[in-house]
């Protein structure tokens, strides 16, 4: 268990929640009786009790998220960060989901999310099946929207968050910062206690995963790519704490300055 334990961490070098989840079911192994019945059903408890503190959680950051808008909003979202990523409600659309319930959003963009389109595939259909209105854009349209007041506010998720505030989200969402603070849009971060990574104190620490070489290379089985140019696919980039307007997390809203916010908030 512990040798399959470490090869699963070693699919997502950057997100921390993994380790965290992994940590806690390595621990219910040792605590307790050796016999494999026992130790399942130990497993299988406390795999429950994530579960359940996972959606509380993300109900929570859905009305703390949902408190710093009022009605009539646009807000735009990059990656998933969904109930498919979550134990069932999500993270940044959790917030999406309880605005909605309390009537205030308008309208909702999802950016496609080059270069495995989770935008496109997973929250346009979650958002959808939510019965909100979704438009999907290019991730090079959202700078535009934003610059045209289409959009009031910006929330994403964390794979992790350094002490000081800086954050590691999907692929382009540093870039969706910088155009957010260009246009004086909000841009905040949703993210469980479990994302924060006190051990560090800057976003150049966080591990960045890098893919496989065909995500850009081929689509759909054909080639796009000449043969003789590289590719450069690093899975996650770094927004740095300055660019952030807030991280939601279950306790509350860790407003700037970050670094000082997210040690009450932790502690």
């Amino acid at each position: 268990v512990a040798r399959d334990a470490e090869l699963i961490a070693a699919t997502r070098p950057t997100a921390v929640n993994l380790f965290h989840c992994l940590d806690e079911q390595l621990a219910t192994i040792e605590d307790g009786p050796p016999d494999r019945d026992s130790a399942v059903e130990r497993l299988l408890r406390n795999a429950n009790r994530l579960f359940e503190e996972d959606l509380a959680a993300s109900a929570r950051m859905g009305e703390l998220g949902a408190d710093l808008l009022g009605p009539g909003v646009t807000l735009l979202t990059h990656c998933n960060a969904g109930g498919l990523a979550t134990a069932g409600l999500g993270t940044a659309l959790a917030v999406f989901y309880e605005a909605e319930r309390r009537g205030w959003l308008e309208k909702a963009y999802a950016d496609e999310t080059r270069p495995l389109l989770q935008g496109t595939r997973l929250t346009a259909w979650e958002l959808s099946r939510a019965g909100i209105p979704v438009s999907v854009i290019p991730d090079s349209a959202a700078a535009s929207l934003l610059r045209e007041g289409c959009v009031d506010a910006v929330f994403v998720g964390a794979d992790r968050i350094a002490s000081n505030g800086d954050v590691a989200n999907k692929i382009g969402s540093f870039p969706l910062a910088l155009a957010c603070r260009s246009s004086g849009v909000p841009f905040y971060v949703v993210a469980p206690l479990t994302s924060f990574d006190m051990t560090l104190s800057r976003g150049e620490d966080i591990p960045i995963e890098r893919r496989s070489e065909d995500e850009i290379r081929f689509f759909e089985g054909r080639l796009l790519v000449p043969e003789p140019a590289g590719i450069h696919n690093p899975a996650f980039d770094i927004t740095p704490a300055s660019l952030v307007s807030g991280i939601v997390c279950e306790r509350g809203v860790a407003m700037p300055p970050l670094h000082a916010s997210i040690r009450e908030l932790t502690d």
